[in-house]
């Protein structure tokens, strides 16, 4: 049984004995934590108001148990913005697990307590949540009874962080270009998060307004800024505009207006296969219960009554409200901004045209009543709480019924101009039945009365779709020219195809299935690739001068090898590094000619091509795998460590054990050092040496001598060399170390032994 078969099988037996697994429960929404806090200082809360008016990052330590289970030395301090007040007594608090030593919860280390203000219901931000998730990545939330020092503090909305754990479950990498929306300082007349260019031209101009949460990424940033203000209709090279289009409709559907819609804040971008995608955060002002939002006109003496029946499209019909080149810049594209009402009216019909959310409300406010009533530190009387699912709570502002302004909302949706009348997309069919992986295969689709209509389809869940135009002319596999049936020609360079499709008329859009792009169709390929005929033939995990890709860059790189007389398209196949994720990087259409080689560069930058994986090697060892998609194991090869410049390779080639050696990029193994096909005489003595090493060389002398370790670290580079040479090893401890010299026409690798 394979490790997968195992985990899958582990998981169902959990599911048939009644058990969840303990990440979910977590954020299980049917349940509430307990976390209890306990402070040394007995006063900690000035402590914690002193960090938060300072603006510190630092922590107030503490210990901290989270359903019974303990830990220590854990750093607290409070979250947020506007919702934090020294003259509160419930605040948020940001829990860090791991702030001293390594230690988390069921797979977490950070914990994001919001403290349910501007929220009479308790249910908003939960709500949310749940109903963002089935449209777009967004964070799981529940609810948690707070104790502080073993008194009872309150119920507290438990809500998952965006971090690199959140990045891990939704996205393939981890480590790339990563934002946190949030200016500094929020200024109505001001600059905020809102993606526009006019703050200038460097990094330098954005660090108020941009959080970078990752080691760089500023350039990314300020390339999607000026495409998205200047180059608008290049804007899907560096955005996921799908998932843009889902935050705006969403936002607007439950009037968020704590957002990009308002302050132009609470939201991430990440970005993943060079383009930026955006994250939903921070939803307990949701469903009407923020007020000021930007200040405009537009919003001037915001009312309950005036949410329900607010313009879904007033960043493109109005001139006057502040600049919001996210909305306003995609809106002016018909297309997207039909895409834009389509997402709208899947999330009204699918949550309140319907009234599912009338249930779920209803149901979190029982489960959490008696939390609420005993929380003494609540914002809101408990008849407010009780009340506010139907009827508007009032104090300085105005929290409407969720219910009445949610039920007018989805009345007023439904007659407006673009939701209704959108063409019907069915008869989804595609030929071959079966397509065969390098083959050519056709998708049509039966889309009465539209006048566009688009395929988007990729071959891993971790790429950008592609789109290409269906057509209805007779020459695309689509039977009768002008009969309403549609189709698109595209190659199965993969055995798992996923797609969706669009289809418009001038009044309205329609997606297939209706949650695309988050949800889509699948299609199963085949691959007659078998085992032992496309092979992992050599790879290099430190690559400091051997081979450079087509950017001049020295990265790690894998070699696979068709050891067979006839082409392989190797389209469909997966590499990775991870034995649990096998997929983790979807080979391209790329057809490997017989006994032919190709590099695949493990460089996490995609961006550079398709035969650029998402992934890097690291010198110390791990593992290289590659697989069908079924998950059959075609090829792997573990290494410990990795010295610098040299490579791993199957000797014989394509056949025989791995073996350290000088590369022999791009070509057969066969030749195991550069010695066997250039005519380098070399002549070191002593060896072992003990002081002095003599290298005498014949007709070419080397143009570069690097010193390396047995770990393959660089120890001494030297380029200035005579015939003979004389080597100092005086200063190197006793042990093995490794000659790398480089002529013209190669590398010449040598190994001598220090001995004291």
């Amino acid at each position: 049984m394979t490790f997968i078969m195992k985990k899958i099988y582990i998981t169902l037996i959990i599911s048939l004995l009644g058990l969840s697994l303990s990440a979910q429960s977590f954020y299980d929404t049917e349940t509430i934590q307990e976390i209890k806090i306990y402070f040394q200082q007995t006063n900690w809360d000035e402590e914690l108001d002193r960090l938060f008016v300072e603006g510190e990052e630092e922590r107030l330590l503490a210990a901290v148990e989270i359903n019974g289970e303990r830990f220590d030395s854990v750093g607290i301090r409070y979250k947020g913005f506007s919702s934090v007040s020294v003259d509160r007594v419930k605040n948020p608090f940001n829990i860090k697990l791991d702030y001293v030593k390594n230690q988390d919860y069921d797979g977490f280390d950070k914990i994001k307590l919001s403290n349910v203000i501007q929220d009479p219901s308790f249910v908003r931000e939960v709500l949310s949540y749940d109903i963002a998730r089935n449209y777009m990545p967004a964070s799981r939330a529940n609810h948690a009874k707070v104790f502080i020092n073993d008194q009872y503090w309150g119920l507290y909305v438990n809500v998952e962080s965006v971090d690199k754990d959140f990045l891990s479950k939704h996205f393939s990498t981890v480590d790339d270009a990563f934002f946190k929306c949030n200016p500094d300082h929020l200024d109505l007349d001001g600059e905020n998060s809102n993606l526009s260019n006019s703050p200038g031209n460097s990094p330098e101009d954005y660090h108020e307004l941009y959080d970078m949460r990752s080691d760089e990424g500023w350039e990314d940033l300020l390339e999607l800024i000026q495409v998205l203000n200047d180059n608008p209709e290049e804007i899907e090279t560096v955005l996921n505009v799908d998932q843009a289009l889902w935050m705006h409709a969403f936002n607007y559907a439950l009037i968020n207006f704590d957002s990009y819609i308002g302050y132009a804040q609470n939201y991430y971008l990440y970005k993943e296969q060079g383009v930026f995608h955006p994250i939903l955060w921070d939803l307990n002002m949701s469903f009407g219960s923020f007020r000021f939002t930007d200040a405009s006109e537009n919003f001037d003496g915001f009312s309950a009554r005036q949410a329900q029946r607010i313009d879904p499209l007033l960043h493109h019909n109005s001139v006057s409200i502040l600049p919001r080149p996210l909305m306003r810049n995609l809106f002016a594209n018909d297309t997207y901004r039909r895409m834009y009402l389509a997402h709208l009216r899947t999330i009204m019909e699918e949550n309140f045209d319907n009234g599912n959310y009338k249930s779920k409300a209803e149901a979190l406010q029982t489960l959490v009543s008696d939390a609420v009533e005993s929380d003494a530190n609540k914002f809101y009387g408990f008849d407010d709480f009780q009340n506010n699912l139907t009827e508007t709570v009032s104090d300085l502002i105005e929290y409407p019924g969720i219910f009445d302004l949610m039920d007018n909302r989805s009345e007023y949706i439904k007659d407006y101009d673009g939701i209704q009348g959108a063409p019907e997309i069915s008869r989804i069919e595609t030929l071959p039945s079966n397509p065969i992986v390098g083959e050519e295969m056709t998708i049509t689709a039966y889309v009465p009365g539209a006048i566009n209509v688009q395929l988007a389809y990729r071959f891993n869940q971790n790429e950008p779709f592609k789109k290409v135009g269906m057509f209805d002319d007779g020459t695309h596999n689509d039977g009768t020219a002008t009969d309403a049936t549609y189709g698109a020609i595209i190659p199965a360079i993969g055995t798992n195809i996923e797609y969706y499709i669009y289809g418009e008329n001038e009044e309205a859009g329609r997606f297939s299935p209706e949650r695309a792009a988050f949800e889509f169709h699948k299609i199963q390929a085949t691959t007659s690739v078998a085992t032992g005929e496309v092979v992992i033939n050599e790879f290099q995990a430190s690559n400091d001068a051997t081979a450079a890709d087509e950017e001049g860059e020295f990265d790690d790189w894998i070699e696979l090898y068709n050891t067979t007389n006839a082409d392989i398209n190797i389209g469909g196949l997966f590499i990775s590094d991870k034995e649990d994720n096998l997929t983790k990087f979807a080979l391209p259409d790329y057809t490997l000619p017989a006994n032919g080689y190709v590099i695949i560069w493990a460089d996490e930058d995609g961006g550079q091509g398709d035969l650029h994986a998402n992934f890097k090697l690291s010198a110390s060892g791990e593992t290289i795998l590659l697989s069908s998609p079924d998950s059959m194991i075609l090829d792997m090869i573990s290494f410990d460590t990795a010295m610098t410049d040299l490579s791993w390779a199957r000797r014989p080639n394509g056949t025989g054990n791995f073996e350290e050696g000088s590369p022999t990029f791009n070509m057969n193994n066969d030749f195991s050092s550069v010695t066997d096909f250039v005519n380098y005489k070399l002549e070191m003595f002593p060896n072992p040496v003990n002081e002095l090493l003599n290298l005498q060389f014949g007709e070419q002398v080397p143009e570069m001598i690097q010193v390396f370790d047995i770990n393959g670290l660089p120890l001494r580079k030297i380029s200035k060399i005579t015939n003979p040479f004389y080597l100092k090893t005086d200063k190197l401890s006793a042990g093995l170390y490794s000659l790398k010299l480089r002529y013209k026409e190669g590398v010449q690798t040598m190994k001598f032994i220090v001995n004291r």
